[in-house]
């Protein structure tokens, strides 16, 4: 018979960590040696549970799971940490990982994923959900499409922080007009707000000169 994994669950949601246990006891080769309610509890005990892997939820009172997980490592190194959130902005998932998280998942997957990334990290692999990792790596391939002269234009008159209005007067076109390509510029570029595209222009220079390359 195979060794089960042994998995503790941290989160402060008893409703969640009772249905995250119930489904990861579905499975034969995996057992679930306690289901707690932050941080502090799961350093406290760690040496008497002896986990293969705790599924650490990030938001709790007290000591965070970015700290226990610190913790939890510093004590057992052998523990593998798989954050179960529900927090998908690339700034959640890369800091979990240099805190040592080897796994990140989402709370919103379907229940087998939960399963094949407990099985993953205990393969000494990283593992992170699809909607992880689209928002810590996002494609290479899509390349964005090319602003038009004229729309370069606009973005520098709108990075100078003018109107739609004096946009229109500044360059001798109607306000319709330039709402126009202000949601042209915004869609190519995925940005969409007006903040967004100046810190665009000050990124890409464009506030640097006055003809943006025209």
């Amino acid at each position: 018979m195979t060794q089960q994994i042994r998995v503790v669950v941290v989160d402060d949601h008893p409703m969640v960590a009772e249905g995250i246990e119930a489904i990861l006891e579905s499975y034969a080769d995996i057992q679930v040696v306690a289901t707690l309610s932050d941080g502090q509890q799961v350093v406290n005990q760690l040496l008497a549970l002896q986990p293969d892997v705790i599924l650490m939820d990030l938001n709790m009172p007290g000591v965070n799971g970015l700290s226990a997980t610190e913790m939890v490592l510093e004590k057992r190194p052998q523990t593998r940490v798989l954050v179960l959130s529900m927090h998908d902005s690339p700034e959640y998932i890369s800091t979990a990982l240099n805190h040592g998280a080897m796994g990140y998942v989402l709370k919103d997957v379907p229940t087998d994923e939960i399963k094949l990334a407990i099985d993953t990290i205990m393969a000494n692999q990283r593992y992170l959900c699809t909607g992880a990792k689209g928002s810590l790596e996002p494609p290479e391939h899509v390349e964005r499409e090319q602003l038009t002269n004229r729309e370069q234009t606009i973005l520098l008159q709108l990075a100078q922080g003018k109107s739609n209005k004096e946009v229109a007067l500044a360059l001798d076109i109607s306000v319709r007009t330039v709402e126009t390509h202000r949601k042209n510029i915004k869609r190519k570029l995925g940005i969409s707000s007006t903040a967004g595209l100046t810190r665009y222009a000050m990124e890409h220079g464009v506030l640097q000169g006055t003809g943006v390359g025209i």
